[in-house]
């Protein structure tokens, strides 16, 4: 009997020590984390980063010695990264295809929903409280600015916005080992994960933009999709 919880108390404390925290919304941040098991140190840039740390992908990196570029469109949001990451360059900027001026569909500060996308707007439920004009760059800029040469990891996350946001990027240059990016299947009656349709993906310009700059579709985690490329894989 006692070789018996002895047994079982070892089992416990195996699974105490091996249980991993996601700060993710649907556990992005433990897929990625594990792709880059044997990478000690690296770059991420998040772009549509919210929170520092609450449903954030790149917080787990950080926590290891990762450190990279934060960008938000609302200000606030930067601010509680200047607190909270002291390590990483956090922006307070729009991104797209271009340096332009853009609408932004605004329903409130901080809220998730806030988009460049007239179209996505229209899809929300919620009540648009403004239509801001903003000026957006990209991140070919945004790196070359500060001398980035390279990204490990690269996530985006902006409401309906993802392809132009990968457009404003030489993916042949910077080549991201990993980039997730939020897919929103407009097709969709209710967008909720349960609808999901893998073959609007793959009939997605997003998609075909990935595939033709030699990036592989590994994996599919609510609305974020994982993207690896080529060079990265064995």
């Amino acid at each position: 009997m006692i070789n018996y919880f002895i047994k079982n108390l070892s089992i416990i404390k195996r699974k105490i020590k091996s249980e991993k925290k996601s700060y993710s919304f649907g556990g992005v941040d433990l897929l990625v984390n594990y792709l880059f098991k044997n990478k000690k140190k690296g770059i991420y840039l998040d772009v549509g980063s919210q929170h520092p740390i609450a449903n954030n992908n790149t917080y787990l990196l950080y926590k290891r010695g990762w450190y990279g570029i934060n960008i938000d469109l609302d200000k606030k949001n930067i601010d509680l990264f200047n607190i909270s990451r002291k390590k990483d360059l956090n922006i307070n900027v729009a991104i797209s295809s271009d340096e332009s001026k853009k609408k932004l569909y605004f329903y409130h500060e901080g809220s998730p929903i806030n988009t460049i996308s007239k179209t996505t707007a229209k899809k929300q439920k919620a009540t648009i409280k403004d239509i801001k004009e903003i000026k957006t760059t990209t991140i070919d800029k945004i790196l070359e600015k500060n001398q980035y040469n390279k990204i490990d990891y690269l996530n985006i996350d902006v409401e309906g916005h993802e392809l132009d946001v990968l457009k404003g990027i030489n993916l042949q240059k910077y080549k991201p080992d990993i980039i997730s990016v939020e897919f929103l299947d407009l097709n969709m009656k209710e967008l909720e994960f349960k609808n999901n349709n893998i073959k609007n993906i793959i009939d997605s310009d997003l998609y075909k933009h990935m595939i033709n700059n030699n990036y592989s579709f590994i994996n599919w985690n609510h609305a974020d999709l994982i993207f690896v490329n080529n060079n990265f894989r064995d």
